[in-house]
This record gives C-alpha cells, sequence and structure tokens, in this order.
C-alpha cells in the first residue's frame, strides 16, 4: 500500500512569494529522497494573503498595467509557472497544494487524471458537505452555473513531482477582489462563494476535515495530520513558515473600487 499523504493546515493567511519559495524547498527535498523511497507526499491547505497571480502563459509586458492597478488598491502581483492565467487568492477561499509523487501509482498517474481527481475532489465536496450541484463545463475549475466560478485549479509537474493546485471559495471575501479582474481569461465569467449559495456565515476552518477525506478517497491514498516536530527538514520548514505568518501581521481589506466592467 502506497504511503499516506501528510496534511498541513495553516492558521494564518500566508504570503504568496514564500509559499511559493516553500513549494519549491518541499519538492527539492522530494526530489533529493525519492531514489531512496524516504520521500513524503504534502498537501498544504491554507488562505492567501490578498494577491493576484499570473499564469506562464502571460508575460511580463502583457500584466504590467494590471500589476500597477492592482498593487495600488492593496494585493501583491507574482507572475507564476503554473497553468492558467490571471487569478486571485486571499482570504476567505482555501488554497490546496499538494506536493505529490505521481510515480506512486501504478502506472504512473497522468497529468489529465490528477486534474481530473483534483476537479472531482472539489465538486464533491460541494455537493456532499454543502448541498451544492455544480455545473458541467468547458473549462477546468468548477462552476456553479456558466457565468459563476467558484473554484480553480491549475498545476505543475516536474519529475513526476505536483506543485501549485487548487483553490475554492468559502466565504463572499472573494468575491470584491475577483471582480476587479477578468480571472482565468473569461470575460462573462464572475466569482461566486459557499457562503453567497447558502446565505449564511460559514466558518473556513470547518471545510477542511471533509475536504481532506474526499481527497484521499479520491486519490486512493491514507492522510494523516502531520507532526511538524517530527518531521525533520519537512516540518521544519512549515513551522517556519508558519512564524513568518504570524510575524507579517495584516493584510488589505476587500477593495471598493469600481470592478473592471
Amino acid at each position: 500500500m502506497s504511503s499516506p499523504i501528510l496534511y498541513h493546515f495553516f492558521r494564518t493567511p500566508l504570503p504568496y512569494a514564500r509559499t511559493l519559495a516553500l513549494q519549491e524547498q518541499i519538492h527539492a527535498l522530494q526530489l533529493s529522497q525519492r531514489q531512496l523511497g524516504a520521500h513524503k507526499d504534502v498537501l498544504l491547505l491554507l488562505e492567501h494573503r490578498p494577491v493576484y497571480t499570473a499564469g506562464r502563459r502571460q508575460n511580463q509586458d502583457s500584466v504590467r498595467d494590471e500589476k500597477l492597478r492592482l498593487t495600488n488598491i492593496g494585493a501583491d502581483f507574482i507572475s507564476t509557472s503554473r497553468g492558467g492565467e490571471l487569478t486571485y487568492h486571499g482570504p476567505g477561499q482555501i488554497v490546496g497544494y499538494p506536493l505529490l509523487d505521481l510515480s506512486r501509482y501504478s502506472p504512473t498517474m497522468g497529468i489529465r487524471d490528477y486534474i481530473c481527481r483534483m476537479q472531482k475532489t472539489l465538486e464533491l465536496h460541494l455537493r456532499q458537505n454543502h448541498g451544492i450541484a455544480p455545473c458541467t463545463s468547458e473549462h477546468t475549475g468548477v462552476f456553479l452555473n456558466p457565468t459563476t466560478k467558484i473554484g480553480s485549479i491549475g498545476v505543475q509537474v516536474r519529475h513526476r513531482l505536483t506543485t501549485h493546485g487548487f483553490s475554492l471559495n468559502i466565504t463572499a471575501e472573494p468575491v470584491a477582489w475577483f471582480n476587479q479582474v477578468v480571472a482565468c481569461g473569461l470575460a462573462d465569467v464572475r466569482a461566486g462563494s459557499i457562503e453567497g449559495v447558502k446565505g449564511r456565515p460559514i466558518s473556513l476552518k470547518d471545510e477542511i476535515p471533509g475536504l481532506v477525506e474526499l481527497f484521499g478517497k479520491l486519490y486512493e491514498r491514507e492522510m494523516v495530520e502531520m507532526d511538524t516536530s517530527n518531521e525533520g527538514e519537512l516540518g521544519q520548514a512549515v513551522q517556519e513558515m508558519e512564524e513568518e505568518a504570524r510575524r507579517v501581521g495584516s493584510w488589505a481589506t476587500a477593495p471598493i473600487e469600481s470592478p473592471v466592467p
């Protein structure tokens, strides 16, 4: 049987650039330990401080003006190597970074299967834990209806090791930030949230157990909460990230400027 996936939920919203560096650190650790079979598969669950991220299909020239405008309303702006286009991450949204070795599956799991299981995890979470029926779409991600998107997926696979991942809007807070941009290149699509559908407050941390359970089912792996004090360099890196997030302090509130038409 495959080794378990260790998961960790960060209680404080994390700065995106530093979290990206954490993913790279874990990726390098997995790569260096894989020959000995000592590497761990990890699922990081978190919220980000307000940040817009551009995907690898967008160059610096194409996003220069957007970067200036969006940083002026209080968000960070980062260009990344993930798939997809411009999107937003921030408080009120669960972000998941699965850092998995796809060669642990027999045969090795392909990227299409990997993404399909991720999408099904999010869709089943909405159905089973909230009674929300997602809408089928030709686009990657999770939609409430053809013009309302609630979840996004953007991944990278190198040496059969995964980085980046998914996001799911839990509270209504991310919606105002999404309204500032054409997210994921879809001009006629707006953001939605579980809270918006249910019409009542939703606790983000209460979503974690159900989401973790479904992730384990869809990827056919046991899920074990990480004991950071007992995971060597991996655990230390996660602890340092927790401490840094606490030191950074508060973050920007939702924008009040008029949304992009």
